[in-house]
């Protein structure tokens, strides 16, 4: 009888010393991560007409998007695709947001969500618009992204192929210009496209190279892409 009793004893021990809040040994509640943010306007790769005249040079433009699950507030990135200047904005738990922009430029954005009981955030996609500009007739495309070979990438020769992606509010993108060598900004052009792709493109081994896309429309507006960098061993 003794020893019952001093099983059931060391049995209750246990369950209090594994329930207990002392017990140590778990982990704390996360939360559910945020969804991404469905964006809604401006529209991607489109003119954005609706803002409001501010100056001669500037309007402010609404950002909107749809609220995502399990977030708690929202930032707002804008990127000047003629300068490359992301601006970052705290828009908090509303779902839309007004910027002031210069007219006629072409700018890229997203938006990321956040939440007060997780520590992951959630990316949106990114859309790129143009921002009406006064009596702006054809717009000039938008620069080059690079897709292959991707940034900072090291690869092996002798050829490299070459993908971008590339797009125009007025749907009148004619070619594209290749232009690669080892120099921090490319002067050497090494073909041209009618398709944002050059394939069997020659390089050296172990050297580093710079490379950017021109884009022409049938306007003859043209655009320069960011300088994209590769190794080859």
């Amino acid at each position: 009888m003794r020893n019952i009793i001093k099983t059931f004893a060391l049995a209750g021990a246990f369950v209090i010393f594994s329930c207990g809040s002392g017990g140590g040994g778990g982990s704390e509640e996360t939360g559910n991560p945020p969804v991404a943010a469905i964006l809604s306007a401006p529209a991607n790769n489109s003119e954005c007409l609706s803002g409001t005249s501010v100056s001669e040079t500037e309007s402010k433009v609404t950002f909107q998007w749809n609220p995502s699950a399990n977030a708690d507030s929202y930032i707002l990135y804008v990127k000047n695709l003629t300068t490359q200047t992301t601006l970052q904005y705290v828009a908090g738990a509303v779902t839309n947001f007004d910027v002031t922009l210069l007219k006629g430029t072409p700018y890229s954005w997203y938006i990321v969500s956040k939440s007060k009981s997780a520590t992951a955030t959630a990316t949106s996609e990114k859309w790129k618009f143009y921002n009406s500009g006064t009596g702006t007739v054809n717009y000039v495309p938008f620069p080059a992204e690079a897709v292959s070979p991707p940034m900072s990438s090291t690869i092996s020769g002798p050829t490299v192929n070459f993908a971008w992606t590339g797009s125009d509010v007025d749907n009148d993108i004619v070619s594209y210009d290749l232009y690669m060598d080892t120099t921090t900004n490319p002067t050497t052009k090494v073909g041209t496209a009618t398709s944002a792709h050059l394939d069997a493109i020659s390089v050296s081994g172990a050297a580093t190279y710079y490379w950017k896309v021109v884009t022409k429309d049938g306007a003859g507006n043209t655009s320069d892409s960011p300088v994209f960098q590769f190794k080859t061993y």
